[in-house]
């Protein structure tokens, strides 16, 4: 048995209108459509605003960490002069000067006769005095 219309409703209603107690499609198709447009959005402006990070990492830049610092920086404070620094220092290749410097120190270093310092990068071996003192405690214990 189909409903009566309302007296005072019009004869042809729109068909996104539903009637009581029905399921109102429009307003789930919109909602749907709303909460994907605001992850896109923010998905594209989360990968928009780490560009200069995503470039300095790719060509092993040696300011990555100043870049990834100032992205952050513009992320919460909404400064985009943050932004712009970071995108600039990305795209910049900035000279090396440590390197050439601590060659030069090494080399003044073996002219002076000072040995030279361990590095601090390599992991530290084992001199002659504590692998002696080593095999002899090895050697009491199995005794």
């Amino acid at each position: 048995m189909a409903e009566q219309l309302h007296p005072s409703a019009p004869h042809h209603l729109p068909s996104f209108i539903t009637a009581p107690g029905d399921t109102d499609v429009l307003m789930i198709v919109v909602g749907i459509i709303l909460i994907a447009a605001v992850l896109g959005v923010g998905n594209l402006y989360l990968h928009l605003h780490t560009l200069p990070e995503r470039m300095a990492h790719k060509s092993q830049k040696l300011q990555f960490e100043i870049v990834a610092v100032l992205g952050l920086l513009a992320l919460f404070t909404h400064n985009h002069l943050f932004w712009v620094i970071g995108l600039f220092l990305a795209m910049i290749d900035l000279p090396d000067f440590s390197t050439p410097l601590r060659r030069i120190a090494g080399s003044v270093d073996k002219l002076a006769g000072v040995p030279p310092e361990p590095d601090s990068t390599e992991p530290p071996t084992e001199t002659a005095g504590h692998a002696a003192g080593a095999a002899k405690s090895e050697a009491q214990g199995h005794a």
